[in-house]
């Protein structure tokens, strides 16, 4: 397969030309306007931030992308699914609410929101992975799939059980019904360290799932299994890390079912990717919280191969340095540290990103060997 070209554009706005600007022309110049958008529905697929967390995209992006999708004569939509997790996009109506308290509304966007798989995330398209070996039928949001079009508009940012999130991320994990998100996790399931538990209850209080109680020695927190989703939200949410994993490897699955559910909506229908590398914390945007970034803001880039965008823009963040004080770089100053020189690895070391570029390149959704082309 030969290099696919990633065009890339810095994050310079001098007089006479604003970010937004700089983003309608990288977008056009990496060839969007080549997708024939006449009179077809085009689903932007974006992420509208946990509220609380003030890392995501501004609509503001969104809108710059929908003015050339109408432009061209297509008819936009943003869309995301709902989550597995307890929080404020569980089910559409509190989805749609953390969607307008974050700035998303159709005159902010200029285009309409839908959340793909309904009210109560079961609103799903089952869609053959052509080649999958983890999945093989997809559970992808229907309005996604009811698309002629899909544009993914990224935050490219670190993510605690992926490494990072950018465009494999959003397309895969992002378009799974909740029952799809559901088959994607269910490959790790944690367990407590019952000894470092202090019985804060937190966990519980954020599992979906009701899969934790406080029958544990002495009434500590206890996972059980037979409920547990994987969605590794408990993780996240303990102060005192008293909740892990079993292993790497069903990180590492993660990250194949995530390239297979990137597959399934992209396969044989036209699709364009952006991601913007900004404020690149270290987790998801879906924590109703955001870190200090790990790195400076590198820039936006922009390409039809999803899989080559992800690697020149994580390519593009290693070479950019720690900033002091981030959670990457307390990693690296912790005393016995041993750093991989990957910046996503260093500030989650149970992770590895590559996984999922490397089985994303090896089922046919692109390639990692890119050009990369430079926007003035």
């Amino acid at each position: 397969m030969e290099k696919a070209k990633v065009y890339f554009t810095d994050l310079r706005a001098k007089p006479g030309m604003n970010l937004l600007d700089k983003l309608q022309k990288l977008i056009r110049t990496a060839g969007i306007g080549q997708i024939n958008m006449e009179g077809k529905f085009v689903a932007i697929k974006i992420h509208f931030g946990e509220p609380g967390n003030l890392a995501y995209l501004r609509p503001n992006y969104a809108k710059a992308v929908a003015d050339v999708v109408k432009e061209l004569g297509g008819r936009p939509f943003l869309t995301d699914c709902n989550t597995l997790y307890v929080g404020r996009r569980k089910h559409a109506l509190e989805h749609m609410d953390a969607a307008m308290e974050n700035g998303f509304t159709p005159y902010s966007t200029g285009c309409q929101i839908i959340i793909a798989d309904g009210l109560k995330g079961t609103d799903e398209a089952e869609v053959p992975v052509e080649g999958g070996e983890h999945v093989k039928v997809a559970k992808i949001g229907r309005a996604i799939m009811d698309a002629d079009v899909i544009i993914s508009l990224n935050h490219f940012k670190g993510h605690e059980n992926t490494g990072f999130g950018g465009a494999l991320k959003n397309l895969g994990m992002g378009s799974g019904s909740r029952a799809g998100k559901l088959e994607q996790h269910a490959a790790g399931k944690p367990n407590v360290d019952q000894s470092l538990c202090r019985k804060c209850h937190a966990c519980a209080k954020i599992c979906a799932q009701d899969a934790i109680s406080f029958t544990g020695e002495g009434g500590t927190a206890y996972i059980d299994h037979n409920k547990c989703a994987g969605c590794g939200r408990c993780l996240a949410h303990c102060n005192f890390d008293a909740i892990g994993g079993d292993c790497d490897a069903a990180v590492d699955e993660l990250n194949c079912r995530i390239a297979e559910y990137a597959k399934a909506v992209v396969q044989n229908r036209p699709n364009f990717h952006i991601n913007l590398v900004i404020d690149v914390s270290p987790n998801c945007d879906c924590h109703g919280e955001n870190d200090l970034p790990i790195i400076p803001d590198v820039g936006m880039f922009a390409s039809f191969d999803p899989v080559a965008l992800d690697q020149a823009c994580a390519d593009a963040c290693n070479n950019m340095p720690p900033i002091p004080g981030s959670q990457l770089d307390d990693n690296l100053k912790a005393p016995g540290f041993c750093s991989c020189g990957d910046h996503f690895i260093d500030s989650a070391p149970i992770t590895d990103w590559r996984v999922c570029t490397e089985h994303a390149e090896k089922i046919g959704v692109g390639t990692r060997e890119y050009e990369l082309v430079v926007v003035k």
